[in-house]
């Protein structure tokens, strides 16, 4: 398994869009599938109506109980598709036996009800694990996601109930209107074998049902299963971690030859370090001192050293034990030892660390300036729109748009009171008023609130800025828009109401704060 070669994006998602992501995985493969599906049960199906002939309910209650054996050659192709590898159908069914068999027993016995079937046989199937190592690990599974799974066992069994007696409705409506009128209750509850044909028909349509349903419950299940170990074992960490790699690979020599020529001025200050003088003999550990004292430096290290040979500071234990070869005798201490020695001793170490202080500072300074370039970047608008109103408002901007929705945006192809102008034109032209007062409406907004509209932005993403830039006009805006738009696009005339609504809004917000 490669999660370099998925067909998906490998990422943390919540069971439910795991279950969506089933059925769209279900979707991709969906011819391969439904036909794998069909040339597996199909043929069981007939196999099982001829040797229960007499007996149609006993053998479809046979049949259905062998889904969770049929359920794994859909997992076969799904596990493998998901990596880049689809199988053909000739190679599904010839790994089809030994897919088959590992705990076939189990899964038609006492895990045959289980609800969390779909999630569950991922472990038996592609993890190949059995007895107290599968319940461990599906004790770690359903953790988290069981839920959907068994809800998605439980609707998957509802769906096929439905779909079938869906098929067996439009199967009676096929039938001859003739032929139905000379049938009674009486004679459908009286069949005798002759009509053994018609039950494993409506058998055959529940096996029809199931070439749809069974794909998807499948990739389903898988789905949730895989995104259950994404979570558990962080696989988006270790793509992106591959990502890196590969993008940082071309820079691995430049990254080596930096530590390089940082190391080396170590090693040239270990070279020149100065030999340590050697003290005077008098002034040795093991020199005699105090000589002219009662108790002399010889006979005050004796009696510590026979103090801190004794307990509570040392307890002495013999062992005796077997041994090969000689005693072995400390060796001198190896040159990296020497190397750490002289590295201490001499200062280079402190230099060392000196430097790398200096280097993480300038790091440190270079990302907060990097950091306050990419903010004020990244707020440009925001800043352009409210830091300095003064500079701006005088300036006239090259892409701002004149003509938006088809409407002129300009100042002075505006009315001086655009509210009286909407209240005149309103009784006989209520189109046109309307789009009088939203063309208003932009026009301040672009030229008087600077808010950076484009040609391709709509009303929908006009109210998006708006609510960015300016929420105060929030309110009217999204009151005009949805009237604007009920009228242009849906040819609904709003009532007077509303016009004497809007335009005493407008004074409000508009010529009010002229005067």
């Amino acid at each position: 398994m490669q999660l370099n070669d998925a067909t998906m994006a490998i990422r943390p998602r919540s069971a439910w869009e795991a279950l969506d992501l089933g059925i769209l995985l279900a979707r991709r493969h969906a011819g391969l599938l439904m036909l794998s599906w069909a040339l597996l049960t199909l043929p069981a199906f007939a196999l099982i109506s001829a040797l229960l002939w007499q007996h149609p309910t006993l053998s479809l209650l046979l049949f259905w109980w062998c889904k969770p054996l049929y359920e794994r050659l859909p997992l076969l192709i799904l596990s493998r598709s998901l990596f880049g590898d689809t199988p053909t159908l000739r190679e599904s069914f010839r790994a089809l036996p030994s897919v088959l068999r590992p705990q076939w027993f189990s899964s038609l016995t006492w895990r045959r009800f289980g609800l969390t079937r779909s999630f569950d046989l991922p472990v038996v199937q592609l993890e190949g694990l059995s007895g107290a190592t599968r319940q461990q690990r599906l004790s770690v599974l359903r953790q988290r996601d069981s839920g959907p799974a068994r809800w998605l066992t439980i609707v998957g069994a509802h769906l096929e109930s439905g779909l079938w007696l869906g098929a067996l409705a439009l199967l009676y409506m096929l039938i001859p209107s003739q032929m139905l009128a000379d049938w009674t209750w009486r004679d459908l509850l009286n069949m005798e074998g002759n009509w053994l044909w018609f039950e494993h028909l409506t058998n055959l349509l529940y096996v029809l049902v199931l070439m749809i349903w069974e794909p998807i419950y499948v990739a389903s299940g898988f789905s949730v299963y895989i995104n259950r170990r994404t979570i558990l074992e962080a696989w988006d960490i270790e793509l992106s971690f591959r990502r890196l790699l590969q993008r940082l690979a071309p820079l691995l020599p430049a990254v080596v030859l930096a530590m390089g020529l940082f190391l080396n001025p170590l090693a040239m200050d270990a070279q020149a370090a100065p030999e340590v003088e050697q003290l005077p003999k008098s002034l040795e550990p093991e020199s005699e001192r105090l000589l002219n004292q009662p108790l002399t430096g010889k006979d005050a290290r004796e009696q510590i050293s026979h103090l801190l040979n004794q307990p509570p500071f040392r307890n002495q234990e013999t062992v005796t034990r077997w041994r090969f070869g000689d005693d072995q005798t400390e060796g001198e201490p190896g040159w990296l030892a020497q190397l750490l020695d002289t590295l201490l001793g001499t200062g280079g170490m402190q230099r060392s660390v000196e430097h790398l202080a200096s280097a993480i500072e300038a790091l440190f300074w270079a990302t907060f300036f990097g950091l306050m370039a990419y903010t004020i970047w990244r707020y440009r608008d925001w800043l352009k729109l409210h830091v300095s109103p003064s500079r701006i408002t005088g300036k006239t901007r090259s892409n701002t748009p004149a003509v938006m929705f088809g409407l002129q945006l300009q100042p002075e192809s505006l009315p001086p009171d655009i509210a009286a102008e909407v209240e005149r034109l309103w009784p006989d032209h209520p189109r046109k008023a309307l789009g009088l007062l939203y063309r208003g409406l932009l026009s301040h907004l672009l030229h008087e609130h600077q808010l950076p509209l484009r040609t391709a932005h709509t009303e929908g993403e006009i109210l998006a800025l708006l609510r960015q830039y300016d929420p105060t006009l929030l309110s009217f805006a999204e009151a005009l828009t949805e009237h604007w738009l009920r009228l242009a696009y849906g040819h609904q005339t709003p009532p007077d109401s509303v016009k004497d609504e809007l335009c005493e809004q407008w004074r409000a917000l508009f010529t009010g704060a002229a005067a």
